[in-house]
């Protein structure tokens, strides 16, 4: 990840924000600031008080607020944004799915016939399974669901990525996996679900990416290193 190739460079005062939305988040080899930082201003006024040079943007490509907000705070403060957003998955040959909007119609998709479901989204997303409790929900979170959902047919699993695909595969021929609702995050850490289905032809709900912001982009680790060594060497030129 971005913070461990930017660890152990020592000109670089590196600090990772995280949501603060995990119980035990994974250890970092940087310093770590957790929780929200009140909308757009106080993000902005984050970056004043800190000094920081350099926004990258890296979080999840479902967090649309975070990253609006960067977007907002960055223009207010001008502080140089990069965004990277790691490439979506692609559907391939052997692969079943149906793409929707929101974790709603992710429901409706469903339809009415029972069937059992392998649900991999946030648990802060699952309210509203809770509308069709007559299918089989497998649940996969890093924190347990607390409260539990509603349900009648609900088995719960707790893991963190990356998921290989012979895990996941086996995880979905134990419970008899029909149907697999996901979010289309890109990258490898958890592509195994996606694998999986299409190795046992199981059909995948897949859940759009929402609009990108307004911000120049990258997709791959070693272009947002290109990119932050470029902006420090502009900056030393002119002085700052």
């Amino acid at each position: 990840m971005l913070a461990e190739r930017l660890a152990g460079r020592p000109e670089l005062d590196v600090t990772l924000s995280l949501a603060g939305r995990t119980a035990s988040p994974a250890r970092q080899p940087v310093p770590v600031r957790s929780g929200g930082f009140g909308g757009a201003a106080g993000l902005a006024d984050y970056l004043a008080s800190e000094s920081v040079g350099f926004l990258i943007d890296a979080t999840h490509p479902y967090a649309g607020v975070i990253s609006n907000n960067a977007v907002e705070a960055a223009r207010q403060t001008s502080v140089p944004l990069l965004v990277l957003r790691r490439p979506p998955w692609v559907a391939t040959a052997g692969d079943r799915w149906t793409e929707v909007s929101d974790v709603r119609e992710a429901v409706r998709a469903l339809e009415a016939m029972p069937r059992r479901v392998f649900v991999a989204l946030g648990r802060n997303e699952l309210a509203p399974f809770n509308e069709s409790p007559q299918h089989f929900y497998l649940i996969r979170s890093v924190d347990p669901v607390d409260p539990p959902l509603l349900l009648p047919h609900v088995a719960y699993v707790t893991g963190r990525g990356p998921f290989g695909e012979a895990d996941d595969r086996a995880l979905m021929t134990e419970h008899r996996i029909e149907t697999v609702i996901a979010k289309n995050s890109g990258g490898s850490a958890t592509y195994g679900k996606i694998a999986a289905a299409r190795a046992l032809g199981i059909s995948v709900i897949m859940l759009r990416r929402p609009p990108a912001p307004a911000a120049p982009a990258i997709e791959t680790l070693q272009d947002a290193l290109d990119w932050l060594d470029h902006a420090l060497t502009s900056a030393t030129a002119r002085g700052v």
